[in-house]
């Protein structure tokens, strides 16, 4: 009988293990696949030597995160490195718009008016980042972000805040920017979710994810993104915890109301505590649930659908302005009027020039590809319904590499090798990944909040000793390990 198990060995499945572990319980981590992260995993998807994150890549969540800041990471290993700038965002007719870290930089590549109203709305929230961090990287609720930042910047700062929540970025684009491409800019943050730049919810995940830029960067793990899992995975076990790999959990074992353990197929692992590092259908399906419960899971809505291609390249990406050849991150999109299109179709179909964000961590980080050579890789979104992802996938794909082309003409010279992954593929690797989906479940307005469902504690389930601390719960999805540390620290709280 062990004090905790916990399912799943993702950023937030060890960080709930990390936190029950630190309390001094005794903790198995159970993960399905053959080796731990999760979505943060390295692997040589194209020819030896070239090192790919097989899922997510950059990590401006993981840099502010507060849970990994009080974990001794250096110490197991991790390394971050950051681009010369954050992300580009390429323009037709050759010019670029930077995020930099530094605000006088961005302004300068905004230009004139544009750029000054861009420090003049940001630097109050820039100056009271801790603020944001508490509101937007902390468990649910969320209440003591927004009385620090009333205390710090005033009511008019909380009040653009609370005006973002349920805006668009389009509304704040044009609030703030008189130029189309500051507006794409812009808009091209808020693709890394599921809300289009003119869907409610949007404002706030464009403006959120600048801000990280600025306060701490867009890095990533040198010599691949599994280094934080491996980091992760050291300190666990510094701590006692117990990783074991290759074993699939069928089921949560219970009895009178309480968790009494899980079970795979061939093995019982008895225990007092579980934190489920799945996605809310995924759990009710090993787990008798009563009805009002399953009834409320059953309502939350995964993603867009992914299509991510990786390359092997023999040499940088070729950028007609070389200064985006020095970005982490790439918004391939074009203009403003084309970005809208693009989404617009990607929406229920197949977009002509879809929106792609794209990553070069070799420019910045040569460990990933032999002397000489690079990685790049890029994702697009579409509907999780309505288009068959098994045939169209190949179409994306070109139409992927034609958009890159379009800004960096002669890409396609330098690819030594591809490798492709539609919504099916995306999945079968991760099964959180639901129909491709690599953020966690939608962030329309009705899931950015409460999440998977209303309630005070949305960690807790109806099943006593029975937590859940996935992507899918408050604050969501990227890489920073809140929800799975709530998850532990709720059940910290009931075992008391």
């Amino acid at each position: 009988m062990r004090d905790a198990v916990v399912i799943g060995a993702g950023p937030n499945g060890l960080a709930a293990a990390i936190r029950l572990a630190e309390a001094g319980r005794s903790v198995l981590v159970l993960e399905a696949a053959d080796a731990p992260g999760g979505a943060v995993r390295t692997q040589e998807l194209t020819l030896p030597g070239f090192r790919h994150d097989t899922f997510s890549s950059v990590y401006p969540a993981s840099a502010a995160s507060p849970v990994f800041a009080r974990m001794p990471l250096a110490a197991h290993g991790l390394e971050w490195v950051h681009p010369a700038a954050p992300y580009a965002h390429p323009l037709p007719d050759g010019e670029a718009k930077l995020l930099y870290r530094g605000l006088d930089e961005t302004a300068a590549s905004l230009g004139g008016r544009d750029g000054e109203n861009w420090v003049a709305f940001v630097r109050p929230f820039l100056d009271n980042f801790e603020a944001v961090r508490a509101t937007m990287l902390s468990g649910f609720p969320p209440v003591g972000g927004p009385v620090k930042l009333l205390a710090g910047a005033g009511p008019l700062r909380l009040l653009d805040f609370t005006r973002m929540l349920p805006g668009s970025a389009v509304g704040l684009g044009k609030r703030l920017f008189a130029d189309g491409g500051s507006q794409a800019w812009l808009y091209g943050a808020a693709m890394h979710g599921d809300t289009p730049p003119d869907g409610a919810g949007s404002g706030i995940a464009a403006f959120y994810l600048n801000l990280l830029g600025h306060a701490v960067g867009w890095p990533s793990p040198r010599g691949g993104a599994e280094r934080l899992t491996d980091a992760l995975v050291a300190y666990f076990r510094s701590l006692g915890g117990e990783v074991r790999c290759g074993v699939r959990v069928t089921r949560v074992l219970s009895a009178g109301g309480r968790v009494t353990g899980v079970a795979s197929d061939d093995e019982r692992f008895p225990a007092r505590t579980v934190v489920a590092d799945l996605m809310p259908r995924a759990l009710m399906a090993m787990t008798d649930f009563p009805g009002w419960y399953r009834t409320a899971l059953k309502t939350f809505v995964p993603g867009a659908a992914t299509v991510k291609v990786d390359w092997a390249l023999d040499g940088p990406i070729p950028w007609t302005n070389d200064l985006v050849g020095g970005a982490g991150t790439v918004h391939v999109a074009g203009g403003r009027e084309e970005f809208m299109r693009s989404v617009a179709q990607a929406h229920d179909g197949l977009a002509d020039l879809p929106f792609l964000l794209l990553g070069q961590q070799s420019v910045a980080d040569p460990s990933r590809a032999p002397e000489g050579k690079h990685t790049a890789w890029a994702y697009t979104h579409g509907p999780q319904a309505g288009v068959d992802w098994a045939a169209s996938t190949p179409l994306v794909a070109e139409r992927m590499e034609e958009q890159v082309e379009r800004f960096a003409p002669g890409f396609r010279d330098r690819i030594l090798a591809r490798h492709v992954l539609g919504p099916a593929d995306l999945q079968a690797r991760n099964p959180n990944l639901v129909g491709g989906d690599v953020g966690g479940g939608s962030y329309r307005l009705r899931q950015v909040v409460f999440r998977p469902l209303p309630k005070l504690s949305p960690y807790s389930t109806p099943l006593k000793g029975l937590f859940i601390g996935s992507a899918a719960t408050f604050p969501g999805g990227a890489v920073h390990g809140v929800p799975g540390d709530a998850a532990a620290r709720a059940a910290l709280k009931q075992s008391r």
